[in-house]
């Protein structure tokens, strides 16, 4: 079979892109009933590694999959998520490895096939978590325990977000009636471009009849883990985190499970995904993802470089293209 060459640039830009797209040849590889195969495809992605741990990182996939396709399969390293896009309409990349955000923009500007999406131990999505340390007002119940399996660490919950004394999920949406509550707090909040520390949460309190300007004091914050200290400390009454995202803190905040309680959580965030270009032949198409989605399950080796090079557990096929669009309409609301 053909072995693979990998390239190891930087998509700054489109311009900046020096590899071919597709070539205009044929492979030894299957036709399929509308196309031949081409001689060769490139994977864009923005990895986890730098520098020198690049190439190591990024052959035992790429090697995968050119031996496995029958066809040439490079890899290139984006400098951003959006330059992913902007590569896949070039036909610089015809697979990119992309964010959620990234993976909307591709399919309704490209007409990009969404294929994959990232699993995180065991999960596709996950909610924004809102806190607070007054649950007098926030809670209709009292407070109860659940454990944050990830950590194995007890976390209190209210409004029927999280059953006593089980694992907690994390699925939202859930307790919503509580963010009519916020008006008139002081609220921990992220940067803007931050999904779960920022636009979730702005988007469903505007949708409780909040206005984020007038009705709220913004207390900015950098980090999911300042998000849930503004909180604990007091210094907000409310904050918004990725689901649970108080289990980074417990080594400066021990007691942040009986101070900082969860009182709602959002529409799910989605994860990212892989999203391949319409050009490519749908019989490669299909045995592209039935690879990738298996990868992480080939070797020990694979599930390593699949941890390292994007930090992730696994790939699926259920790509729940409903949350992608759900993101797509709230990324929206925050470009200029």
């Amino acid at each position: 079979m053909r072995k693979k060459s990998l390239a190891l640039l930087t998509l700054g830009t489109v311009a900046a892109l020096s590899l071919a797209g597709c070539s205009a040849g044929t492979s030894d590889a299957p036709a399929s009933d509308s196309a031949a195969w081409p001689e060769s495809i490139t994977i864009s992605l923005v990895p986890s590694v730098e520098g020198e741990d690049l190439a190591e990182a990024l052959d035992p996939l790429t090697t995968y999959l050119s031996d496995n396709l029958g066809i040439e399969v490079n890899g290139v390293v984006a400098t951003d998520y959006a330059a992913t896009v902007e590569a896949l309409g070039a036909d610089q990349s015809q697979v990119i490895i992309t964010d959620a955000g990234s993976l909307y923009n591709a399919t309704e500007q490209y007409d990009a096939k969404l294929i994959l999406r990232d699993v995180r131990f065991g999960a596709t999505s996950y909610a924004a978590v809102a806190l607070t340390n007054n649950p007098d007002k926030y809670c209709d119940d009292e407070p109860i325990k659940a454990t944050y399996a990830a950590s194995d660490i007890e976390l209190s919950y209210c409004n029927g977000t999280e059953k006593a004394g089980t694992d907690a999920t994390g699925m939202g949406p859930a307790g919503l009636d509580a963010f009519a509550n916020i008006k008139g707090a002081k609220v921990a909040l992220q940067a803007a471009t931050s999904p779960a520390g920022y636009q979730y949460p702005v988007v469903t309190m505007r949708e409780a009849g909040l206005d984020t300007d007038s009705d709220i004091e913004e207390i900015p914050v950098e980090g999911n883990n300042n998000a849930v200290l503004a909180v604990y400390n007091g210094d907000a009454e409310v904050g918004f985190a990725y689901w649970d995202a108080r289990t980074t803190v417990t080594d400066e905040a021990p007691d942040v499970a009986d101070k900082v309680v969860a009182f709602a959580y959002t529409d799910m965030i989605p994860n990212g995904g892989v999203a391949v270009a319409s050009s490519l032949p749908a019989d490669l198409v299909e045995k592209l993802t039935d690879l990738m989605d298996g990868y992480a399950d080939s070797s020990p080796e694979a599930a390593d470089v699949m941890f390292n090079l994007v930090g992730l557990s696994d790939w699926t096929n259920d790509t729940a293209e409903d949350e992608i669009a759900r993101y797509g309409e709230i990324l929206s609301q925050f470009q200029n």
